[in-house]
């Protein structure tokens, strides 16, 4: 891997005691003692795809045989499809690269966006990630939002995009469901981005991915220099968004909906932003393996993810660090890849057409 072109992040090396790590390295057929592992991200270090990459690293060097330094580096850039357009020319078969994507990284490829030129199922899903999302205002807007935005639909918004196919696909939608007047800048590397033009005044509206939003944007909130307005909500086991467990004091992106006048939750408006969500954020984060690794690497790795999810502080660390979200292997992790890769024909018609009047972009 060139270093001219990555940008890297922390390294994180945990070394586990050596019979603990030796006897681990016995039971599997890989072993990647004395290697460095690159989990690379296609964003900037600043967002929410950082924080869960640097979040898993040092567990993963843990777990993988070998206790391998695992070093998290970032290629952002064309709203993460470059990182995952070199992903997919990528050969490596011995278990140093895993590449981690977003909704980001799935959208551009549900709509067909020229730019792509990955195929996810050219990759062999390990871990599966869902999230969520919270959209945030500045003090004085924040005032006006009491559960509906009936009072601020006269609002003058911008908003930091990193564009209109990538994972802010969800939060446009929900902004022009509102009917809210949001002019959004495209070209952000990275949803932290969105957040320091936030910070620096230069928006007044902005989401974060749960995970960042507990580390950068909860401060704020509680300095009084931003107001929570929704969540997009969890999918609890029938299928209907309700509140996200990870704020279940912020009210979902369905009730705020509802309260606000003009708003339907039913319809193809809401089918299609119900698709792109349960796209974007029940399994918003993965990580994938080449699709030149063996099957051997690729139950390494799953085994390695078995074993941190089992760890006995496991869901206290993601509670803190990442939200209250299902982290999926094995099995899940190749279903929720399936289902994140896929929507209806209704839903992607109906979002190609919105794009291409709103923003003037046209894909196919």
């Amino acid at each position: 891997m060139s270093k001219s072109t990555l940008v890297q992040g922390a390294i994180f090396a945990v070394v586990a005691s050596f019979g603990t790590g030796a006897a681990y390295a016995e039971g599997h057929a890989v072993n990647l003692e004395g290697k460095t592992v690159d989990f690379v991200i296609p964003f900037s270090e600043s967002g929410g795809s950082a924080r869960w990459a640097n979040f898993y690293a040092p567990l993963l060097s843990e777990a993988l045989p070998g206790n391998p330094t695992v070093v998290v580096r970032y290629r952002p850039g064309a709203g993460s499809t470059e990182g995952a357009n070199w992903f997919q020319e990528q050969t490596t078969d011995d278990g140093t690269l895993v590449f981690g994507t977003s909704g980001s990284t799935q959208f551009p490829y549900l709509l067909g966006d020229p730019r792509v030129r990955y195929e996810y199922n050219d990759w062999q899903p390990v871990l599966a990630s869902g999230t969520g999302g919270v959209v945030y205002l500045p003090p004085d807007l924040g005032a006006k939002f009491d559960g509906d935005f009936n009072d601020l639909k006269d609002e003058a918004f911008l908003y930091g995009s990193q564009g209109a196919t990538t994972l802010d696909l969800v939060p446009l939608l929900a902004f022009k469901m509102l009917g809210l007047q949001v002019d959004p800048v495209f070209g952000i590397e990275g949803r932290g981005d969105g957040r320091l033009m936030f910070e620096r005044g230069e928006a007044n509206i902005d989401y974060q991915t749960s995970s960042a939003y507990l580390k950068s944007v909860v401060p704020l909130v509680e300095q009084g220099l931003a107001v929570p307005a929704f969540t997009y909500g969890s999918l609890d086991e029938n299928g209907l968004i309700v509140r996200d467990p990870t704020f279940p004091d912020i009210p979902s992106f369905k009730e705020v909906c509802e309260a606000t006048d003009g708003c339907e939750t039913s319809g193809v408006e809401w089918d299609a932003f119900k698709a792109f969500f349960i796209s974007g954020f029940a399994a918003q984060k993965m990580v994938y393996l080449p699709g030149s690794a063996s099957q051997a690497v690729v139950d390494t790795y799953t085994q390695a993810f078995k074993d941190i999810i089992a760890r006995p502080d496991f869901a206290a660390l993601a509670a803190e660090e990442l939200g209250v979200y299902p982290q999926l292997t094995a099995a899940g992790a190749v279903s929720a890849s399936d289902q994140a890769t896929q929507v209806s024909a209704e839903s992607k018609a109906f979002v190609l057409d919105w794009l291409k009047e709103a923003y003037g972009v046209t894909l196919q």
